[in-house]
């Protein structure tokens, strides 16, 4: 392996390849490229769970007796520096769900679903930047961004790809860093969805990340937090008059999930390799899932 000659480089290499979450939730974080860098990330995750909340209970097994759920996602990512405190980001999944007992999901009729799923595009820009005497640094920013569902996949179903919303996110966050690179980061969001054919709850998203990096490699443990402002609770009579599985895209989803992060660098300033585990904790609505992924990186210099 050859090292990079900085722990910044590196940490720039990796921190904006967030491509492998157990759900949708701000991609974005308290590093910043410099002008002109790009870099672009793959990654290969694979998702599972065997029981899920129907409102805040936890099932015992999966519905219409599926047992497994599993999903096997292909990521595309992509982030660019304009200036030194301003960048975008691209992400584009692919994913393919199926369940282990072979039985048609009852609505869309099949035991396998795949396709391209959402779009998502976002603007990150440094706020505030102070850098104290004995060299630890404080960073505010901000972020906006939409995503758009690009694939025409239904989304009615227990095992659909996404939800079909328009999502138009505002994110805030804030990171300390120390001068033995230790670093501590918060981030607060607010999603806005809107949808023709359904009425999904707006939510938002929190997430509170601890990290550590040097020339040889970089990890951080982060709990992402998404809180439903609205919604139905599987299996209530209120859901079946709705329709029950015909609108299980207007359900409450709220979630606790912890997600593990590597990233080694393999050669000069250029590529790496990122892996993680993230499992989900808590939730409403919402799967127990656990999920692996293994990403190659490449940036500019």
């Amino acid at each position: 392996m050859i090292t990079i000659s900085t722990p910044k480089k590196m940490i720039l290499l990796l921190l904006l390849v967030s491509v492998s979450s157990l759900s949708a939730q701000t991609i974005l974080n308290g590093f910043f490229p410099k002008q002109n860098d790009l870099t672009i990330a793959s990654s290969y995750s694979f998702k599972s769970y065997d029981n899920f909340y129907m409102g805040e209970s936890l099932s015992q097994a999966n519905p219409a007796n599926m047992g497994t759920i599993s999903s096997s996602i292909l990521s595309l990512y992509g982030e660019y520096g304009f200036l030194d405190w301003l960048s975008t980001t691209v992400t584009v999944p692919y994913v393919s769900v199926r369940n282990e007992n072979e039985i048609a999901d009852p609505i869309l009729g099949s035991s396998e679903i795949e396709g391209v799923q959402d779009l998502s595009l976002f603007f990150k820009a440094k706020v505030l930047e102070k850098e104290f005497d004995n060299a630890a640094k404080l960073s505010l920013g901000g972020a906006t961004g939409i995503t758009l569902p690009i694939g025409g996949y239904e989304e009615a179903g227990i095992l659909s790809i996404g939800s079909g919303a328009t999502a138009y996110d505002g994110c805030g966050f804030v990171q300390f860093s120390t001068p033995s690179n230790l670093f501590i980061e918060i981030q607060a969001a607010y999603s806005l969805r809107s949808s023709s054919d359904f009425d999904i709850p707006n939510a938002m998203l929190y997430s509170a990340k601890l990290g550590y990096y040097n020339k040889w490699f970089y990890a951080h443990a982060k709990v992402g937090v998404q809180n439903s402002l609205s919604g139905l609770d599987i299996g209530t009579q209120e859901f079946i008059d709705a329709g029950g599985a015909n609108v299980l895209s207007e359900t409450e989803v709220d979630y606790t999930n912890l997600n593990l992060d590597l990233y080694v660098p393999v050669y000069k300033n250029n590529f790496g390799i990122s892996t993680g585990y993230a499992v989900n904790m808590d939730g409403r609505n919402y799967d127990r899932a656990s999920s692996f992924s293994l990403g190659l990186v490449y940036k500019t210099n």
